[in-house]
């Protein structure tokens, strides 16, 4: 989504979806925020507490792998990634958000699947904290839309069109 939260106020449909979310225990005072985002808009969306599956990781550098189980698994139409990471003094921020970023992205090719990436990529703690808010910019609240969406997405792709009725 460009330009911040989005711009429609109908969210996709959860009613009947299987969402797994993999969510970072690294910097738990913002990832604990993007977790309660990301569930609180499944549910508005429809979504039964018993089709949203939680699964908590060491850090973000776990995640990828998580997501990947989740995914072949079968058992899910969508998997949601939330982590952050904060810019430090060493590089160790690029590898590891680099690393993130691709190994999702491919997976989600891969399993053709939506692997939505609610994984903050920061300067400061404030920023992440900005990002972590409640309400409709909640980055985590984000990620679990766009997932939703790319499975109705998805679903219409895979849909033959209806057959057209010429008079």
């Amino acid at each position: 989504m460009q330009g911040g939260a989005a711009t429609t106020t109908a969210l996709p449909a959860a009613r009947g979806l299987r969402v797994a979310v993999v969510v970072s225990r690294f910097n738990a005072d913002i990832t604990d925020r993007l977790r309660e985002g990301a569930v609180a808009a499944l549910r508005e969306a429809g979504a039964e507490a018993a089709d949203i599956e939680q699964y908590e990781v060491p850090g973000a550098f776990e995640i990828p792998l998580a997501a990947r189980a989740a995914a072949m698994s079968g058992r899910f139409d969508a998997v949601v990634c939330l982590g952050c990471l904060i810019r430090g003094a060493t590089p160790h921020f690029e590898y590891i958000s680099s690393a993130m970023s691709l190994g999702l992205m491919q997976l989600s090719a891969e399993a053709r699947l939506p692997v939505a990436f609610g994984v903050l990529t920061t300067n400061t703690h404030a920023e992440a904290l900005e990002r972590a808010v409640e309400g409709p910019d909640n980055k985590g609240r984000e990620a679990a839309l766009a997932a939703l969406e790319m499975v109705h997405v998805l679903r219409a792709i895979a849909s033959p069109p209806a057959p057209t009725v010429r008079v």
